[in-house]
Order: structure tokens, then sequence, then C-alpha cells
């Protein structure tokens, strides 16, 4: 049995949950989710929380069990906090700016790269080298970071790039003479 399924989603106050033809409507503060259900799983709201079960013992719904759960608890998190991903930008000359609907980023290129920030994520600049994505859908903000990250990966000998905040960099020893 999962230890994660088995444990149902709680409800907050202000967040209402549905289903119809087939999706999982959560509706928050923040803004409203879908959920595709699948056929292999059970989804019931009841009293303050929903319940996630496996519809029959096979061994697919068996396996889809703790991951739709989860993914469940993400629309629920979602619509009353949301999500937060920060980078880091190391190197010297690296800066981004943030401006209108465009993220501005310097990476060491002849050119700046700019990257349009899709519906639904919010991206900041606290300062040069920090760059804060926000959104409720938790794929989707996951997604932009790897996206952003993906112009310029640390690397391992000075530790130049863009990263996760408290992401490690294994560093490497240069060439000795």
């Amino acid at each position: 049995m999962s230890r994660i399924g088995k444990r149902p989603v709680p409800i907050p106050a202000g967040v209402t949950a549905a289903m119809a033809n087939g999706l999982l409507t959560v509706k928050g503060p923040k803004g409203s989710l879908d959920l595709a259900m699948r056929d292999e799983i059970a989804y019931k709201v009841e009293d303050g929380s929903i319940s996630v079960q496996p519809a029959n013992a096979s061994k697919q719904a068996r396996a889809f069990w703790g991951m739709q759960r989860t993914l469940v608890e993400n629309l629920v998190t979602g619509v009353t906090e949301g999500f937060v991903k920060v980078l880091e930008i190391t190197g010297v000359g690296y800066r981004a700016n943030a401006q209108g609907k465009n993220l501005k980023l310097q990476l060491g290129y002849s050119h700046d790269v700019d990257f349009v920030i899709p519906e639904g994520i919010e991206i900041k600049t606290p300062d040069n080298t920090t760059i804060e994505i926000s959104g409720i859908d938790r794929q989707k903000v996951g997604q932009v970071a790897a996206e952003i990250r993906r112009w310029r990966k640390p690397e391992p000998y000075k530790g130049k790039g863009i990263k996760y905040r408290g992401e490690y960099i294994f560093r490497k020893e240069g060439k000795k003479k």
C-alpha cells in the first residue's frame, strides 16, 4: 500500500474542489487549477478533504496512486500559497533584468538573451544576480526555471552560470603544471 496515497489531502478554508467531465477543479484565492483524472484512480471530495484510492487492484492503479495524490496536493498548495523557484547567477558581467513581459539576460554571449515570460508566471529580479520565478502551477514554475537555467548551466571549474538557490555545484580542480 502506498504510504503517501493513503493520506487524504486537506482542503483549507476558502478553497473549493469539484469533479466534472473527467477533471478535478480546485479554486482558491490565487486562481483555479485543473487535473485530468485517471481511470485507474477513484477520487472523492468529502467534508474538507480529497481522498485518492486505486479503483482496482491492478499494478498500474497502484503505481499511479501516490503520484496522483501528490498532484492533487500540488493543486491545493498552488491555489493557496503558490510556488517559488529562485535562480542565482554567478559570473563576471552576468546579469538579469525583468522588463514587462520579457526577461533580459546578459550571460557572456555576444548578444543579450530575451526570454518571453509565459502566461501565469511572474518573474522578479530583486537584484542583478537573482531571479525569482513564481506561479500557482508547480510544473510550469519548474519548467520555466529549467529553461532559463539551460542558457548557461553552472560549470564545475569556476562555478559560473545559473544555478538554483541551495544547489551544490561539484567543483573540479584545474590543470596542474
